[in-house]
């Protein structure tokens, strides 16, 4: 396969004709993006939820219509995982509509960072509705668009606005409420895609 192949549309099509190779790439290209995915949700127990995810990618390959892009197909079975691994840990119905991570599990520490402004979105991040912080860390870290986001989590794009929205707004709030200072809280959500963006970079370097 030359350069002029080398996207997801044609590595794919590679891929299901016979091509491991072209799997491999694939998995190699987003495995950083669906470790980060994980990273800031469930800590240490990513790993597993990772080979999960991948796993499953294979398996229902065979059944993947196509309908929308191969990261988003592959997002999806990575929230998929996500909503088990936490259903399975429960007593109890979870609903991540309303649950957040720090609620869920308390002892996810996420990404280590330097900057006081990176450790504060993180902490609001994990403090804020689940479902809301998967839309927010889609758009702000992978860069993914509403059409994107909405096929991930088999969800409408009016839903996925809505959720962003208000995502932002659960943010602002718990970044004012565990803020040292206003000034704080304030260079951190007026910088929120910079810190993102930094925070996205250092996720990359966990091992």
């Amino acid at each position: 396969m030359g350069p002029e192949s080398d996207d997801d549309e044609a590595l794919l099509a590679a891929w299901r004709g016979g091509e491991r190779a072209a799997g491999q790439r694939l998995f190699e290209r987003y495995y950083e993006a669906v470790a980060r995915f994980f990273v800031n949700k469930v800590g240490d127990a990513g790993t597993e939820l990772i080979q999960k995810t991948f796993l499953a990618c294979v398996e229902g390959m065979p059944r993947f219509r196509g309908d929308g892009s191969f990261r988003s197909y592959l997002f999806a079975i990575a929230y998929r995982q996500l909503c088990l691994h936490y259903k399975r840990r429960a007593s109890e119905p979870v609903d991540l509509g309303s649950q957040s991570v720090a609620g869920l599990d308390p002892s996810v520490a996420g990404v280590l960072v330097e900057r006081e402004e990176q450790r504060l979105l993180l902490a609001a991040l994990r403090s804020i509705a689940l479902e809301l912080q998967v839309v927010l860390e889609l758009h702000y870290w992978e860069q993914f668009s509403v059409v994107e986001i909405a096929a991930a989590l088999e969800i409408p794009q009016g839903t996925v606005k809505s959720r962003l929205r208000r995502g932002r707004e659960q943010l602002r709030e718990a970044i004012e409420r565990l803020a040292a200072t206003p000034e704080l809280a304030l260079s951190t959500f007026r910088g929120l895609e910079s810190w993102a963006a930094a925070v996205r970079a250092r996720a990359r370097e966990r091992p």
